[in-house]
């Protein structure tokens, strides 16, 4: 299709300016806080407060975008994260940087669900898995390059990186504006708002299933992401630095083989093969960390998780996307909201799983995954033996 080869383009820049500026402020945001007077606890909630917003609103906006288009919605969710970036970088009190983070998580969880139900809207069902992962591709990529950017430009001062996350927000907006066309006709709407069942009605049955599994993939990558900072210190003697390094190879690795090889793999083998190849790495991946001891290892062994744990995500949207009746945006805005869930809940797990063995987060990632993958089984019985419903 000529719109797709057009769009994808476009929708991997918006995705990647977009992550770009959300990374940027990762490794500010702490010291930016603690400088106005908060404490650990309230730097948690702060963070916290974000992925809850994320949570409450992500089904809203998807469900919004089936009624009256994919672009405004998106440009609605850029205009929030360019708000939410310059009133944290004007910032005196943290009263005030607790408004911009719920303003930003409140409009901003717009933008993944709807770019996705874009990505459903403009390709076929073999090319579907292909433009998730350019879209998971593009996010980890920002990801890789965000946190570095905001690192060069604390060193001017900790409100820069907020401004300049702020102006790449605002160069996304145009970019959108002027040369992003809308994938859903008005008569498309129409039909859509019409014909699909209600969210939960369509979200019930087998595809509840694949909400779940991908619940518990969340949960075992956020609480892995909080606390295997401490866990290489304490293993391999590793610093902030050499962790960057590490994190860097990992993101490069997850986005080559998001933006290469899961659209070849979904379209020759079918989503179910590739999820569940995904988890099966994912859970290797774990277990190798427990033998981390190098830089190398550390390096190699969260690599080999990362690409597991990157082509989950993008088969899962691809496949719901196919099989859901509630229409693309309803179905991507329920999953990006699951996934603020396990964001929610897996960093204080891991933690706590942390502070009772150093290993025990990676022991129960293992376990998360092998039960996301009986989960994807249970799905596939159900699913053959109700072929509506999933």
């Amino acid at each position: 299709m000529l719109e797709t080869k057009r769009a994808l383009p476009i929708l991997f820049a918006v995705m990647f300016f977009v992550m770009v500026g959300f990374g940027i402020i990762i490794p500010v945001l702490p010291f930016y806080a603690e400088n106005i007077g908060a404490s650990p606890t309230q730097l948690g909630m702060l963070m916290a407060v974000y992925s809850l917003m994320q949570l409450l609103f992500a089904p809203m906006w998807g469900r919004i975008s089936d009624r009256i288009g994919r672009k405004p919605v998106i440009m609605i969710g850029i205009s929030g994260l360019a708000l939410s970036f310059f009133l944290m970088g004007i910032s005196s009190s943290l009263w005030m940087l607790f408004a911009a983070r719920i303003i930003g998580g409140f409009l901003s969880s717009a933008n993944m669900p709807t770019v996705m139900a874009y990505v459903a809207d403009i390709t076929t069902p073999e090319d579907r898995g292909k433009g998730m992962g350019v879209v998971g591709a593009a996010v980890g990529l920002g990801f890789v390059f965000g946190p570095a950017i905001g690192g060069v430009f604390s060193k001017i001062s900790l409100s820069m990186p907020f401004y300049i996350a702020g102006v790449s927000s605002l160069l996304t907006f145009f970019l959108v504006w002027f040369l992003l066309k809308e994938s859903l006709s008005e008569e498309n709407r129409g039909q859509q708002d019409s014909k699909k069942a209600s969210l939960w009605q369509a979200m019930s049955g087998s595809l509840s299933i694949l909400f779940m599994l991908q619940l518990f993939i969340s949960l075992s990558l956020s609480g892995l992401e909080a606390t295997f900072a401490y866990y290489a210190a304490k293993k391999a003697g590793l610093g902030t630095v050499k962790l960057g390094y590490i994190f860097m190879i990992m993101g490069l690795a997850g986005a080559f083989v998001q933006g290469g090889l899961v659209g070849r793999m979904t379209k020759k083998f079918g989503e179910g093969f590739v999820i569940q190849i995904g988890i099966v790495v994912s859970a290797i991946g774990f277990g190798l960390i427990l033998f981390v001891d190098s830089f190398t290892t550390a390096a190699i062994f969260l690599t080999i998780f990362g690409i597991g744990n990157g082509v989950i995500r993008p088969s899962v949207s691809s496949l719901l996307t196919k099989t859901s009746t509630a229409g693309h945006g309803s179905a991507t805005g329920l999953l990006s909201s699951v996934d603020s869930l396990g964001r929610i809940i897996g960093p204080p797990l891991g933690g706590w799983l942390f502070s009772i063995a150093i290993g025990l987060p990676y022991i129960s990632g293992i376990v998360l995954s092998l039960i996301a993958l009986v989960l994807y089984r249970f799905y596939t019985k159900q699913s053959q033996k109700n072929p509506s419903i999933g």
